[in-house]
């Protein structure tokens, strides 16, 4: 997600590792970027302190592309807009007609869904960000309204 919108979704069947999720970045960030015209001076990237995220293979790439990539807490999930998003996701599946009767309906109703989410609504969940931030760190990492 970006101030431009939802950005595009990525379809992952099992767990993800470190090796996936470099290669979703490859392919995925880097398609993002061009897509909505993003230099690296643009933009500051976000994901958490999980494992995947922070090993080698992914933080040398991140590095070698000159990704800035936003410091995050340890314990501090209440940073992540993206959350917020996929909640507004579920909202919507919830909404649809019809139970999901499959993986691949479901998968077909989260892509409708993704498609529709209000560029607005995603750019107020990035606006939140400093807010955000702010509160984080007055609460030292702890838990705050978001």
């Amino acid at each position: 997600m970006g101030v431009y919108g939802v950005g595009n979704y990525y379809r992952i069947e099992g767990n993800i590792n470190k090796e996936l999720y470099h290669e979703i970045l490859k392919d995925e960030l880097i398609g993002m970027m061009q897509a909505w015209h993003l230099t690296n001076n643009d933009f500051v990237f976000q994901h958490d302190n999980d494992l995947k995220h922070m090993s080698d293979i992914v933080t040398d790439w991140l590095d070698e592309k000159g990704i800035d990539v936003l410091t995050w807490p340890l314990y501090s999930p209440n940073l992540n807009p993206i959350e917020h998003l996929w909640d507004e996701v579920n909202r919507h599946l919830q909404k649809l007609p019809g139970n999901i009767s499959s993986k691949m309906d479901l998968w077909n109703k989260i892509q409708k869904v993704w498609n529709e989410i209000d560029d607005d609504y995603v750019l107020k969940l990035i606006d939140t960000m400093s807010q955000r931030i702010k509160d984080v760190l007055k609460a030292k990492g702890g838990y705050t309204k978001w």
